[in-house]
């Protein structure tokens, strides 16, 4: 088993928007973006993602195990009936929910780290010490610029749209204020969209 290895899949507009005017990451995708989703939801052991963006995106239960970051301990409707063992719960100690997580998806299930504030390098470490060292995650903005202020993000899968968007919708990072050099791997281009992958460091 390697070390993990720390993915992070987002779309934008030129302007920056990492949604539609909906809210929607979905709604600014296109056939080469779906592309790349697809391929990467391939190689991943499993995926990380925010409460909020699970509920927003109307997540189904993907076929690699989710693990749902939730300060809250709020596991999304659509996740409950998942099949033991495919939902996770990463959440902190002073959570109101963390007995309402831990019996909708199994105490094992439910990874508690950190008293107020979610230990992202512990999740990272917990995550890859159950053989999921490929790790992918899918947002939201809010959730990446944590992990990237935790210093656990390895490399960056970028895809730029050929549409602006304008008004006052996230950036693929927003919330804890970060200074991370990237270095480009790759860029290519299909029918005016932009695939970039970007390393961390």
């Amino acid at each position: 088993m390697g070390d993990p290895w720390l993915r992070v899949n987002f779309v934008s507009t030129v302007d920056g928007a990492a949604t539609g005017s909906d809210g929607l990451s979905k709604s600014i995708n296109d056939d080469a973006d779906a592309r790349v989703f697809d391929a990467l939801r391939a190689r991943a052991h499993c995926l990380v993602v925010g409460a909020g963006t699970l509920r927003d995106e109307e997540y189904d239960v993907p076929r690699v195990p989710v693990v749902v970051v939730s300060r809250s301990a709020d596991v999304p409707p659509n996740l409950r009936e998942a099949p033991s063992g495919r939902v996770l719960m990463a959440t902190v100690e002073t959570s109101d929910g963390l007995s309402e997580a831990r019996s909708a998806l199994g105490e094992e299930n439910v990874l508690v780290l950190g008293r107020e504030e979610i230990d992202f390098v512990e999740l990272k470490q917990q995550l890859a010490a159950r053989g999921w060292t490929e790790q992918l995650c899918e947002g939201g903005p809010s959730l990446f610029a944590d992990l990237l202020a935790a210093g656990v993000v390895d490399e960056l899968c970028w895809t730029v749209v050929p549409r602006l968007i304008g008004g006052d919708g996230p950036r693929i990072a927003t919330g804890a204020e970060v200074d991370v050099a990237l270095r480009p791997a790759l860029l290519l281009e299909q029918d005016g969209t932009l695939l970039g992958r970007w390393l961390v460091g």
